[in-house]
């Protein structure tokens, strides 16, 4: 196990902006960074990530879930240290791993009513497996409150993905703000994605005095590889994955 805690970044924004397909993007880049483990978790429902990193989904944290609560209401009785042991094997079990980094796939919302103690363990010990990697990237839904209270609290980086629309940028501001009344001490950055051949970013958003990484073109490969279901793992070397290599960079993470 790592003695040093690991960067755990999450990206959010507005929905339709390519967070997936840059959440896929990052893994790669930093599994190839002198051999770096990395947990991707996928927080958005939809488990478009597993799609983009060519993983098989077995179960998500919400199956499990789901589960012990059904074992639960059929009056089965899990004393705590089973419980942990049942939680830890499961945990384990869902995850899928490749090359230098590894899966884990949320699922959909919880059901209804309060299982505190589930719910804590599934965070203690993501929490607990997510020691044994350098980075954690989370592909995120709009909101930083669902990464927050379902994945890991101590997010260290918060990656906001936008185009250049305002209500791309608004969102963007909005997302902010609640990361700083919700998360702890962390950093944060912009990065504009789906730019066309010589558009700048516009004004009104250089105005959320949110720090800019950089910005990502259209890019037709991607569009191929994502509209055929291809992992973006065999992405060739060209002019987006430079620029967010320098973006990362910038943001302190390579």
């Amino acid at each position: 196990m790592y003695t040093s805690y690991p960067k755990i970044i999450a990206l959010c924004g507005k929905g339709g902006v390519g967070k997936t397909s840059i959440s896929a993007l990052v893994t790669k880049i930093l599994s190839e960074n002198n051999n770096s483990r990395v947990l991707a978790i996928d927080a958005d429902p939809a488990l478009g990530l597993s799609i983009a990193l060519d993983m098989q989904v077995k179960k998500t944290v919400n199956d499990i879930r789901n589960q012990l609560i059904n074992e639960i209401k059929d009056g089965s009785k899990l004393d705590k240290q089973t419980l942990l042991s049942r939680i830890d094997y499961e945990i384990l079990d869902a995850m899928a791993e490749k090359q230098n980094f590894a899966f884990l796939g949320i699922g959909r919302p919880e059901t209804e009513g309060c299982y505190c103690q589930i719910n804590n363990f599934l965070k203690d010990l993501i929490k607990e497996v997510s020691l044994n990697f350098d980075y954690i990237v989370i592909d995120g839904e709009a909101g930083i409150e669902q990464v927050n209270r379902r994945v890991l609290e101590k997010v260290t980086h918060l990656l906001l993905i936008s185009d250049t629309s305002i209500k791309g940028s608004q969102i963007v501001g909005s997302i902010s703000q609640v990361a700083d009344n919700t998360l702890g001490p962390h950093e944060k950055g912009v990065l504009f994605n789906r730019l066309k051949p010589g558009e700048e970013i516009p004004d009104h958003v250089q105005d959320t005095n949110i720090k800019i990484l950089g910005s990502l073109y259209e890019d037709e490969q991607i569009y191929s590889f994502d509209r055929q279901g291809e992992s973006l793992l065999g992405l060739s070397k060209g002019n987006n994955l430079s620029s967010l290599e320098n973006a990362l960079a910038g943001f302190g993470l390579l």
